[in-house]
């Protein structure tokens, strides 16, 4: 198993980050919000999990081990496969996800793209007893956050932006440009989807150059 990687980002997409490790480019699967932390030309450490098929291999990549844990303990639940666990890790951090499951918030989970109402409710159940309780105050902030204060998505988003290439005016513009579709998604859900957000706003761009 791949446990970590370190060396000079060589890359950045939207979901994907290129490493260098030893002359060799490592392809890493990230949230947008791991993404958004990461420079081209910048030394980064992930923290990995290698996700074997009978025709890929794939890495993905953490901000910490923790993250990468929870990753892990979510495939364990039934129907959860890897893109499903990164996405519900893109939607709450690793301590929100426990503070949902541990008090049974189902619409916390139904947030996540590709979770219904019958989905949370199993998972709910499957990760009760797996997942423990939040280790810290920090996990509660994906929780609480879409009531006060700034959209934490925008902060996301613009930093993603801003990772890939585009400058802090071009990130601005296109954050105002898909606003109305994050205010549409949390008036429905409760939560902003960052990654859908950042196709979108990434497709603003394209036209836009």
């Amino acid at each position: 198993m791949i446990a970590f990687v370190s060396g000079p980002v060589a890359a950045l997409a939207p979901t994907t980050a290129v490493v260098e490790v030893g002359g060799v480019g490592m392809a890493v699967q990230c949230t947008p919000n791991t993404i958004a932390t990461l420079r081209v030309g910048e030394p980064a450490r992930l923290a990995t999990s290698l996700v074997v098929r009978e025709d890929s291999l794939t890495l993905y990549g953490f901000a910490d081990d923790d993250e990468r844990q929870v990753f892990e303990l979510l495939q364990t639940a039934s129907g959860v496969g890897p893109r499903l666990a990164q996405a519900m890790l893109g939607v709450h951090s690793p301590d929100a996800l426990r503070l949902a499951v541990s008090t049974g918030d189902e619409k916390a989970l139904t947030a996540v793209p590709g979770i219904g109402k019958k989905g949370a409710q199993k998972l709910l159940l499957e990760l009760k007893d797996k997942l423990g309780q939040p280790l810290g105050s920090s996990g509660l902030v994906g929780a609480q956050r879409g009531a006060t204060g700034p959209a934490p998505w925008t902060e996301q988003l613009s930093a993603a932006l801003v990772g890939l290439g585009y400058a802090s005016r071009e990130a601005e513009e296109a954050v105002a440009a898909v606003t109305p579709q994050a205010e549409a998604a949390l008036a429905e859900t409760g939560s902003a989807p960052v990654p859908q957000l950042l196709r979108a706003a990434l497709q603003t761009l394209n036209r836009a150059r």
